[in-house]
């Protein structure tokens, strides 16, 4: 398909119809949200919000700010408390609303000092009721927050170089990178410079403020993030030729409409990583379908050109030059999640703990401050998976941080259960989820714990409200889809659909991928830890040596699925 041609459904007349794309002069905006955007950029809203809102009252507040621009800072209204998951469908926007906000900061890479460890700290404690949680985005998230305290919150968070600046919205967002960039032994380039970069440049840049959905970026020496789940990734490699530098990726993402990234094929230097981020990130702005939203990911872009058409745009019309050819990551042996104690390549360590499915609170926040400054650490730094991580410590102290660390309820040394689940945000605060997600995952660790003790091997388990994949259900081992379902007595319950075996590539051997999906597959949510319990029982007794339960899956017979 040429680059000029308007793609669409047949209209009256049998002309396709436009997607609403720049490039092709389709700038009149073809839904409520285009026309949001193009009334008035929604970076202006922060004057309001100090000016205006703060002071008046959540009552002043214009709806198309408040289901809309508010979400370039951050700023989402929370669900109101009694609605169940049966009525998320069908209520109105402020029928859902409640007077409380979610409230999301940007902490691109997982990196954060102590300072501003406490300074979030500080603030969940005094204006977030205790709530702070470790997402998959390698932020935090606080809930509870009102209107009248946003203005002290950003001047407290800006004072330690902290944001929450296109944090949500169809804008840039936080960037996600090796949690152990800069301390990794088996790391040759760390990007973190790449991805101060960007932030300084573009974050914030009202040419990019108005992307067609949103845009998620991970930039990583080490394959430890989800880059294949991203619009665009950037992963070390090692060119022949030229030497170490970072194989370009774009068109992932999941939700209702899974894609992985595809390689573009180029080997790109450190040096160049924000101009060629800034170039993808243009044919995307200028290119992208903005007329149906459930279409509007760069992942549909990617899928109706091919890469190669993609690769040609980016260099002839972005970056006006070539780009280097060059070969795919290598990967490690095993996955990494980096919990543990682990070496540096500076001689120090660095521990990793995990949170109960990313469930943390402000006095737990401070804790972890307090133990890092005692051991002697001045950061830490969050994952990917809902962990936090303390560096730079002397290996003699790491066993006291050890043990500090699961006094305040974080293991370092977890079950395999609890290390490998995570769960989205759930009808506790989200306005579109369905089904509860943090309680029913510690509520399943621990009965996991007591029931499989003895697992011997990785099974991830990941738990999402509704269908859009916030915990990424489609690549974990167990991804449970929050859904209503029938219990035996024909009632109407929390339940969930079942997928199976799906996987990134994080390692030698991986094939990335969906996994199985059988037809009819879900469970209420009461009867999902015994379900659980069941499968896994039938894959430690019928795997083969050294078999992964993702691979086991693909061959196991129906029933023992079920």
């Amino acid at each position: 398909m040429s680059v000029n041609t308007v793609r669409g459904r047949g209209a009256a007349g049998g002309r396709p119809r436009g997607e609403g794309q720049w490039a092709l002069g389709h700038r009149e905006p073809l839904n409520p949200n285009e026309r949001s955007k193009k009334d008035d950029n929604p970076l202006n809203v922060r004057a309001r919000i100090e000016n205006i809102y703060a002071h008046r009252g959540f009552d002043s507040i214009d709806p198309a700010d408040l289901r809309g621009r508010f979400r370039w800072f951050g700023l989402y209204t929370q669900r109101r408390p009694g609605i169940d998951g049966g009525r998320t469908a069908v209520l109105e926007p402020e029928e859902l609303d409640d007077r409380y906000f979610m409230l999301r900061i940007r902490s691109d890479g997982g990196q954060l000092s102590l300072e501003q460890l406490k300074t979030i700290a500080s603030i969940a404690q005094r204006f977030a009721r205790d709530t702070a949680d470790v997402t998959d985005r390698q932020n935090i998230q606080l809930h509870w927050i009102e209107i009248e305290n946003v203005p002290t919150i950003w001047r407290e968070l800006e004072a330690v170089g902290l944001s929450t600046l296109e944090a949500c919205g169809d804008s840039p967002r936080v960037i996600l990178g090796s949690p152990i960039a800069g301390v990794a032994e088996s790391e040759v380039l760390d990007p973190t410079e790449a991805i101060n970069e960007i932030n300084a440049r573009y974050i914030g840049d009202p040419e990019l403020s108005n992307l067609p959905r949103k845009f998620k970026t991970s930039i990583s020496w080490l394959a430890d993030t989800p880059y294949e789940a991203n619009d665009v990734s950037f992963v070390g490699v090692i060119h022949p030729e030229h030497g170490p530098g970072f194989d370009v990726w774009v068109g992932g993402g999941l939700s209702t409409n899974p894609m992985l990234a595809q390689r573009l094929g180029a080997w790109v230097p450190l040096h160049e990583v924000p101009d060629v981020w800034h170039g993808i990130i243009r044919v995307f702005r200028d290119y992208g379908y903005r007329r149906l939203r459930a279409r509007a990911r760069l992942k549909f872009l990617v899928a109706d050109w091919g890469v190669d058409q993609f690769r040609q745009i980016l260099e002839n019309e972005y970056l006006g030059r070539r780009l280097i050819d060059g070969p795919s990551p290598e990967l490690p042996e095993k996955p990494v999640d980096h919990i543990g104690v682990h070496k540096q390549w500076d001689g120090k360590y660095f521990v990793g703990a995990a949170p109960i499915a990313g469930r943390s609170s402000g006095t737990q926040l401070a804790a972890v401050a307090e133990l890092a400054e005692r051991h002697g650490s001045a950061r830490v730094r969050l994952t990917p998976y809902q962990k936090i991580l303390v560096l730079d410590v002397e290996q003699e102290h790491t066993e006291s941080l050890v043990r500090g660390l699961a006094a305040v309820g974080l293991e370092a040394r977890p079950s395999s259960w609890r290390r490998s689940t995570m769960a989205c945000t759930g009808i506790e605060f989200c306005k579109l989820a369905i089904v509860e997600t943090k309680a029913r995952a510690a509520e399943l660790i621990e009965y996991l714990e007591k029931r499989v003790a003895d697992l011997d091997a990785d099974i991830s388990i990941h738990l999402n409200g509704c269908p859009n994949a916030c915990a990424r259900t489609q690549v974990a081992d167990i991804g449970l889809k929050g859904m209503l379902v029938r219990d035996d007595s024909g009632e109407m319950v929390e339940g969930f659909q079942i997928h199976l075996g799906g996987g990134l590539g994080m390692a030698e051997g991986q094939t990335a991928g969906f996994g199985r999906k059988l037809r009819g597959l879900k469970t209420t949510a009461a009867a999902l830890p015994e379900y659980v319990e069941r499968v896994a029982n039938h894959y430690l007794a019928g795997r083969e040596p050294g078999e992964s339960f993702a691979r086991w899956v693909m061959r196991a017979p129906e029933e023992e699925l079920r």
